[in-house]
């Protein structure tokens, strides 16, 4: 760790300590301004946007990485996601310093400052990254501990692989969409149990799943893994993730190779990206793996993070929403290092851009659970809702947000919302 996380330091900008953007966070997006103009790469400060491009334009980055490259002018974060580790530092250290209290440079620039710090009412926040390829893994105990006893019991809620290494599949990466995307609900085809043939119509089983995303930052080459202690370096940060479910169409489609249209049509993500920097603080170890990995899956280095997930609902008729779940990322199994290492244990090249989601993650107790196939036990236990109403899947007009923070010494290192609305089939 360096300056930048010093708990103590402030800036000049106000901001609330509940903020999810104080000044040891310093996260990255890419953002345009509601009256019109060009995207550009940015970053948060309790209330407000700071355009780095403008930043750039005005010498603060001379002598780094990111001198001369007009990366903070791109409509994606991807060129500077692309030049590693060393620049990614020093862009967080020059922002860092630029916004604490004592430093006058960027404060006392009314000219700067009227372009380049822009209230986030004023800000309309774009898809971030050009994601590439995507792939959602399925790396919480609990939540395939529950899942395996819904449909095969108990004795058998594991299959025979899961405890040896991650269990993925690739998904879809031109249906991620950015947090406040509408969500329609998706036709297929299902089977009722009891019925003779399946029927095609609207998804009736409609399901959200929490689940963080890990954003690449610098790829490897084909045919060359990534060792499960060097992963980390190649990772430019973590977003929250909804990874929409259609549980009817998927129940009737996966076998024998897995999600297909019950997870094509959406996957959300939130708009910003918070660095590995960011989270250096709050590592945490994983939880207790027997057996015990291969070797090429055997950390030696702490690589989970203790960051608090919410789940909130909200109906079409209540005035506000209802946390219906809070749990934490580190009930992860399979961590992210091990999931990098076991994707290209292969050989297998990842890209500046590929978005690795973890699977939906799940704690111990009903509470903990992140998927409303849980959270209903596949709709035999029904939830309340504070005004009257009772959810087994989500009906049309409901509103899922969900949150993701880690607690620091007077502030946190927020993840902002990731929402999204369901609409009815078009």
């Amino acid at each position: 760790m360096d300056e930048t996380h010093d708990s103590k330091l402030k800036s000049w900008i106000e901001v609330n300590e509940n903020s999810d953007f104080p000044i040891q966070n310093i996260p990255f997006g890419v953002y345009s301004p509601k009256g019109g103009g060009d995207l550009h790469v940015a970053t948060a400060i309790g209330d407000y946007v700071i355009d780095l491009a403008y930043l750039d334009d005005a010498g603060f980055f001379i002598d780094t990485d990111i001198e001369e490259t007009e990366v903070f002018h791109e409509p994606t974060l991807n060129a500077f996601m692309a030049l590693g580790q060393k620049a990614w530092k020093e862009a967080r250290l020059t922002i860092s310093r630029l916004l604490r209290e004592d430093n006058t440079s960027f404060k006392d620039n009314d000219e700067l400052r009227k372009i380049a710090l822009i209230p986030m009412n004023d800000a309309e926040m774009e898809m971030p990254v050009d994601i590439g390829d995507y792939t959602d893994f399925y790396s919480s105990r609990e939540h395939a501990t529950n899942v395996g006893t819904m449909f095969r019991g108990p004795d058998a809620a594991l299959m025979p692989n899961w405890l040896h290494l991650p269990v993925g599949y690739h998904g879809r990466a031109s249906s991620v969409v950015l947090s406040g995307t509408d969500i329609v609900r998706p036709k297929g085809q299902t089977k009722a149990p009891d019925a003779e043939k399946p029927s095609f119509g609207d998804c009736n089983r409609m399901d959200f799943e929490l689940e963080m995303g890990v954003l690449i930052g610098s790829g490897n080459i084909l045919s060359e893994p990534i060792a499960v202690d060097e992963a980390k370096d190649h990772v430019f940060g973590f977003t929250l993730v909804n990874d929409w479910s259609a549980r009817d169409i998927q129940t009737w489609e996966y076998i024998p190779l897995g999600p297909f249209l019950a997870k094509n049509f959406a996957t959300s993500i939130s708009p910003w990206i918070i660095t590995m920097e960011a989270l250096e603080p709050f590592k945490c170890k994983s939880p207790e793996q027997n057996p015990k990995p291969f070797d090429y899956l055997n950390n030696k280095k702490d690589c989970n993070y203790d960051i608090n997930l919410e789940i909130h609902l909200k109906a079409e008729n209540m005035s506000e929403s209802h946390i219906i779940s809070k749990t934490n990322y580190n009930y992860l199994y399979w961590n992210m290092a091990q999931q990098i290492a076991h994707h290209t244990v292969t050989g297998c090249n990842l890209r500046t851009g590929d978005l690795l989601a973890s699977g939906t993650i799940s704690g111990p107790e009903k509470d903990n659970r992140g998927s409303m196939l849980e959270l209903s036990w596949n709709g035999k236990e029904p939830i309340s809702l504070p005004n009257g109403e009772k959810r087994t899947f989500l009906e049309d007009g409901d509103i899922v947000t969900l949150k993701g923070w880690c607690k620091g010494k007077g502030y946190r290192i927020g993840f902002g919302d990731c929402k999204g609305t369901i609409l009815p089939s078009a």
